[in-house]
């Protein structure tokens, strides 16, 4: 009971920790320029447009398509 209550405990510990970093992290970020605003948003559109890509590659160069069928006829 003791090793459970000491684990729980940890990862509560742990949990706390990196959300304390985080939260003062995101308060010490300043306010960004319109231009770097731009920029950030353009990077990440990029990023969205490059994870799309790789999806499709996965699913349309197997050997047989049956994957891309499949994951095309269950979202419809």
């Amino acid at each position: 009971m003791g090793f459970l209550v000491m684990t729980a405990t940890a990862v509560v510990s742990i949990v706390a920790a990196a959300v304390i970093v985080l939260v003062r992290r995101d308060r010490r970020r300043m306010v960004a320029s319109p231009e770097a605003q731009r920029i950030e948003a353009a990077a990440t559109r990029g990023l969205h447009d490059a994870r799309r890509q790789a999806h499709a590659y996965h699913h349309f160069n197997d050997a047989s398509g049956i994957s891309a069928l499949r994951d095309r006829d269950a979202r419809s």
